[in-house]
């Protein structure tokens, strides 16, 4: 079975930096494409960027230029580098996996557990 381990979210001021990585493990034959999103409570969850398998990337036009998505095929893990952080970025960070099982080739998509990140003002 797919998991995916968050990590790397925290507490940091506005104007800081934090990168949150995303581990998948447990029978993957290939990742596809991966995604960022957040949740703020209240609110419904955005994506905030995406990469392919050939390494093209999307950003919302909210952290264009902030954020960057990036991926480790050999490690089956992704990032994201955040900086300049402001508090509207303030939300839970989840990311999700698309790609294919080891064994039966079957399409997966998972979602990590999620990890807060805070930023002060």
């Amino acid at each position: 079975q797919v998991q995916l381990v968050e990590s790397g979210g925290g507490l940091v001021q506005a104007g800081g930096s934090l990168r949150l990585s995303c581990a998948a493990s447990g029978g993957i034959r290939s990742i596809s494409a991966i995604g960022w999103y957040r949740q703020d409570p209240g609110k419904e969850r955005e994506s905030v960027a995406s990469i392919s398998s050939t390494g093209d990337t999307n950003y919302a036009d909210s952290v264009k230029g902030r954020f960057t998505i990036s991926r480790d095929n050999a490690k089956n893990t992704a990032y994201l580098q955040m900086n300049s952080l402001k508090p509207e970025d303030t939300a839970v960070y989840y990311c999700k996996v698309n790609g294919r099982h080891e064994v039966t080739w079957s399409r997966f998509e998972v979602w990590g557990q999620g990890t807060q990140v805070t930023v002060t003002g």
